[in-house]
């Protein structure tokens, strides 16, 4: 008996977890396991009504459940960063979710704006220290105000928090069984402290894992080799920051935010799912968002259930699907409806 925390959150968050849920039941009659969900009411709506992004009992309650299926963050009548910090990150950082997981993966018949470049190409994984460096939000203005204003914003880096990340970087490359091949990205050549650190860490622990080959880029190398050769990563490691970059590019060559899908994960505690994409606000409603990238969050809490067997036949479905009923990933574009997309998904689940 699985538990799952659903926070639907703002906008059409709601209508692509509704579809993930339907997904879900469907899988779960299938293979015959059983699950239940509560639903978890926060956002930008409670807190306009209420004034509450995320009260400190929700924490004790989310600690009963296996994980939280998470819709979508952000509300335009809410002012920028509120939710963001209040909601996402306060989970993210609440339950030590140190590891951001990002597949960026090509479905068949889903368009790339890399020019020659197919599914047998764009494959590979990025994983983004999730609780650290620039996010943790320590800085300090001095003489603000004046023409000498200096603005200080710290990336803490500390050797325990890099180190279980390349830990969990090398054992995923190693479960993934694909290339083997770990691709550290970083700076070194300019951020000289923390990427010392990345580095040295990188190198030491690397010595425990003889059969995973190992490689480095600075950051900006692999945004140009991500365009240009993805085919030659499988999986990256990298920090808070470069992470949320590099990831937001994968998410566009592998056909944008509507199939992308990413993972907090705290190996020993409570992790997180969620599409990438926002709340779109404007298609709130519509019944014309696509649901996909959310059905692929459920895949990947499957997976991270132990459910492998249903998280393959959900992925094996959404290929289907996009390689033979929709015209486009786009809002409105697709072909189909929100909920109509859902129903494929279900249709071809084998």
């Amino acid at each position: 008996m699985y538990k799952i925390a659903v926070i639907p959150g703002d906008g059409t968050g709601p209508e692509v977890v509704n579809e993930g849920l339907k997904v879900l039941d469907a899988v779960s009659k299938k293979l015959n396991f059983e699950y239940t969900i509560k639903l978890f009411k926060y956002g930008g709506e409670h807190y306009r009504k209420t004034g509450e992004l995320l009260p400190d009992y929700a924490f004790d309650e989310f600690r009963t459940f296996d994980c939280i299926y998470l819709g979508a963050v952000g509300d335009p009548k809410v002012k920028p960063g509120i939710l963001e910090k209040g909601l996402l990150l306060n989970l993210r950082f609440g339950f030590e979710q140190y590891i951001n997981l990002r597949p960026v993966k090509l479905y068949p018949g889903v368009w790339t704006p890399i020019k020659d470049k197919g599914p047998e190409d764009i494959d590979f994984v990025v994983i983004r220290e999730n609780n650290e460096g620039l996010y943790v939000g320590e800085g300090e203005f001095q003489n603000k105000g004046t023409k000498d204003e200096i603005a200080l914003q710290v990336s803490r880096n500390t050797r325990k928090g890099v180190e279980r990340c390349i830990r969990y970087a090398f054992e995923y490359t190693r479960k993934r069984n694909k290339r083997k091949k770990l691709t550290l990205c970083g700076k070194t050549n300019v951020l000289t402290y923390a990427w010392d650190l990345w580095e040295r860490t990188f190198n030491e622990v690397a010595k425990e894992y003889k059969d995973i080959k190992t490689d480095y880029t600075h950051v900006d190398a692999t945004c140009m080799w991500m365009v240009k050769n993805p085919e030659w990563f499988d999986v990256i490691v990298t920090d808070n920051m470069f992470g949320d970059i590099i990831t937001d590019l994968g998410a566009m060559i592998q056909g944008g935010m509507g199939i992308a899908a990413g993972g907090n994960i705290n190996p020993e505690g409570i992790s997180m799912f969620e599409p990438i994409g926002g709340s779109a606000p404007k298609y709130t409603g519509k019944n014309v968002i696509n649901p996909l990238a959310a059905i692929c969050a459920l895949q990947m809490i499957l997976e991270h259930l132990g459910e492998a067997k249903g998280a393959a036949m959900i992925e094996n479905s959404v290929m289907k699907v996009t390689s033979e009923k929709l015209k486009s990933l786009s809002a409105g574009k697709m072909g189909y409806s929100t909920s109509e997309v859902g129903d494929l998904v279900i249709k071809f689940l084998k």
